[in-house]
């Protein structure tokens, strides 16, 4: 079986899954034998624009290619999970990329010394692809080198994309939550006996997305996963930390 599994999950993303396929391929012409170590997987919601024929365009990297219409992303990404063969699993989805050619052959590596959990940073990027600043640096989530789930409750502590999971652990997402990738990742490092931090960026991540498009809901469904993972009462409060920050945090952007 390969050591890790790349899933991509697309729907109409012929603007940026290129970019995506074309890190993928720059960063495993550089890893001997990446045949036996990688496993890539595309999980499209039947497209109807030209998704297909860019992935098509890059089929030598696939293990397989899947188009039919799903429940949204997280019900994508489910299929994904049920796919997967791979010891690991990195999500890596359209307009995100590899962030440099000896991602795969470090990360590779490192997965020799096993773990349940490997994590970095990401660099945010915007769809230019200008590079805005990691995330570490340009959010209020400071990144720890020995994170622990409970460091999740003012918030994702750690890029999805900058997330790589032992199969063997992960959980089905909630399809029907906005942020079920704040659940899983808290959900996974309850389960990890042993997580890594990696001192080089995996990614490079595409902001906006579907929290960003449905920016109510989204929060809504964030305090139901911290309310359930830290309880009613602290996760109000938590709440009132996060605006506060938010408040302080963001004006310095601009």
């Amino acid at each position: 079986m390969p050591l890790l599994t790349i899933i991509t999950i697309t729907y109409n993303a012929e603007q940026f899954l290129e970019r995506t396929l074309f890190s993928v391929l720059k960063a495993a012409s550089l890893v001997p034998g990446v045949a036996d170590s990688i496993e890539y997987i595309l999980v499209d919601g039947a497209s109807q624009d030209g998704t297909l024929q860019i992935a098509e365009r890059y089929s030598n990297l696939f293990a397989r290619i899947v188009s039919e219409p799903d429940a949204g992303l997280y019900d994508a990404m489910n299929k994904g999970l049920s796919l997967a063969t791979g010891d690991y699993l990195w999500f890596l989805n359209a307009g995100d990329e590899v962030h440099d050619g000896q991602v795969l052959s470090r990360l590779l590596h490192a997965i020799q010394n096993p773990a349940d959990v490997y994590y970095s940073d990401a660099l945010f990027v915007d769809e230019s692809g200008q590079e805005i600043g990691l995330r570490s640096e340009v959010t209020p989530h400071a990144l720890p080198q020995n994170v622990h789930w409970r460091d999740f409750a003012l918030g994702m502590k750690i890029s999805h994309q900058a997330f790589i999971v032992r199969r063997a652990i992960a959980p089905l997402y909630d399809a029907t939550n906005l942020s079920a990738d704040i659940d899983w990742e808290i959900e996974c490092l309850k389960k990890s006996g042993k997580t890594v931090f990696l001192p080089f960026v995996l990614c490079r991540y595409l902001t906006g997305g579907l929290s960003v498009q449905h920016r109510r809901r989204s929060l809504l469904d964030r305090f139901k996963v911290l309310r359930k993972h830290f309880g009613l009462v602290p996760t109000v409060v938590n709440h009132i930390k996060i605006a506060a920050r938010g408040l302080r945090f963001y004006p310095k952007l601009k």
